[in-house]
């Protein structure tokens, strides 16, 4: 069964082939870190691996698992000094935050492709003493390569989304008698899987989980740190003060399509509030573009981040002075990675991006660790837990169009002291909520201890 996904992971791959290559030509992506995803090479590994015995791999998939273990991360590194802190991604964007929030790190790199002679290349490269990955990445040549290494691998903040169990369940249902034997031999290997929740963790045993190994531990998302002041939020508050530009409207990670709905949203907000701004943060860098021309077509006047000549994160340098926002711009386009956090901060109003099209919605903990309201659309499909515990505990709005999202910000904004009850909900939610990085602390604590000493 592993040679047949091989098979089928190749015929993929070439299916795939002209979309990665018009993409890699047109957004320059997937060429720069090939070599890296195939093993050849790990330009971020500056020591051979025997300096590496015992080093600790934290994979984290994109940018929400990128922010979600930076705490995890630096509790790691803290605790483990003298074992190497290797951290992977897979996309363009995760690696980007994964090197800034996480400078720590010995290492950010990608992960392979799962092929096995890609992932015993990287096992070699990296010679982990464990290896822990954020939500559900289950690679079964990974996973069976570990194994082989006798490296554990443990599992935390593991889900399983309601799109994502129906789908398994729809190939079990034709191809049962050759899946699920598979998946469940897959799923042996790793050492422990510390979900969510537990639906999550009923899932994880559906799905062929020993049941001893499976464990509802909580969500790390709880734990993040409230991202602090970047240049660029202490230049906003304080233009935004000085030209009197209020209400400020975060809309955070939209994905595509979703663009002009934000602008819709917003545009409800303009016929009560004139001089009200929107912040509008595209998901990912190749769709900065397209947002731009949505933008233009809705008739408004934007200013780029990338244009202000502001410091980005973690630089003091100040170069702020000659930024200002044109009395006729109403849209601050934000085209950069990492930013998106701090300027939660200044939201008078908060859209979760990912929510007003079938996408499975974004993160709402962000917003709500500032005091913000989140409102978010119909699809949060990947955050149906964390949603509904807002919704139960009157934390957050959820809306089933543009329009009503604008009309929503425009009935907190009239009521402060409901949108002050709402965000302190939110806030307090967040707060108490945390422990899941502990519980993953004391999982590895156990494994290591159970880790033999490798030459």
């Amino acid at each position: 069964m592993y040679f047949a996904y091989s098979v089928l992971m190749l015929l993929a791959a070439c299916a795939l082939a002209p979309y990665w290559l018009v993409q890699g030509l047109r957004h320059k992506k997937y060429f720069s870190n090939l070599k890296e995803r195939l093993g050849l090479e790990f330009p971020g590994l500056k020591h051979p691996p025997e300096q590496r015995q015992g080093a600790i791999w934290l994979h984290a998939v994109s940018v929400g698992e990128a922010l979600s273990c930076v705490g995890l991360a630096r509790r790691l590194k803290e605790k483990y000094p003298g074992r190497p802190l290797i951290v992977s991604t897979t996309t363009i964007t995760g690696q980007a935050i994964a090197r800034e929030r996480m400078p720590f790190a010995d290492a950010v790199i990608y992960f392979p492709l799962d092929w096995s002679f890609c992932v015993q290349r990287a096992l070699s490269a990296v010679n982990p003493a464990l290896v822990i990955i954020l939500e559900t990445e289950i690679w079964p040549n990974f996973l069976r390569e570990s194994a082989r290494r006798n490296v554990p691998v443990m599992f935390v903040s593991g889900r399983i989304s309601d799109r994502s169990f129906a789908r398994y369940m729809r190939y079990f249902g034709v191809f049962g008698i050759f899946l699920r034997p598979f998946l469940r031999k897959v799923l042996a290997n790793p050492s422990v899987y510390l979900m969510q929740g537990e639906k999550d963790a009923d899932r994880m045993r559906e799905l062929g989980a020993p049941p001893e190994k499976v464990i509802a531990s909580g969500n790390l998302k709880y734990d993040m740190e409230r991202p602090a002041s970047t240049p660029l939020a202490a230049w906003l508050e304080k233009e935004a003060a000085r030209t009197h530009r209020e209400p400020i409207i975060v809309t955070g990670s939209v994905v595509a399509t979703e663009e002009p709905l934000a602008l819709i949203a917003f545009g409800v907000v303009q016929g009560d509030y004139p001089k009200a701004l929107l912040v509008l943060a595209p998901r990912k860098p190749e769709r900065f573009q397209a947002a731009a021309d949505f933008i233009e077509e809705s008739h408004r006047k934007f200013i780029r981040r990338s244009e202000l000549g502001i410091a980005g994160p973690g630089n003091s340098r100040d170069e702020t002075n000659h930024a200002v926002i044109p009395d006729d711009v109403t849209v601050l386009l934000l085209d950069s990675i990492g930013e998106l956090g701090s300027l939660y901060s200044l939201a008078d109003g908060v859209l979760v991006g990912g929510s007003l099209v079938a996408s499975g919605g974004h993160n709402i903990l962000e917003p709500a660790a500032f005091g913000k309201v989140p409102v978010f659309g119909p699809f949060m499909e990947n955050f149906a837990e964390i949603s509904q515990r807002f919704l139960n505990a009157n934390a957050a709005v959820q809306v089933g169009s543009p329009e009503d999202a604008g009309v929503t910000w425009i009935e907190l904004l009239r009521n402060p002291e409901k949108m002050r009850l709402m965000g302190g909900a939110a806030r307090r939610l967040v707060e108490g909520s945390r422990g899941a990085t502990d519980r993953a602390l004391e999982a590895v604590d156990q494994l290591l201890g159970k880790t033999p000493e490798r030459s």
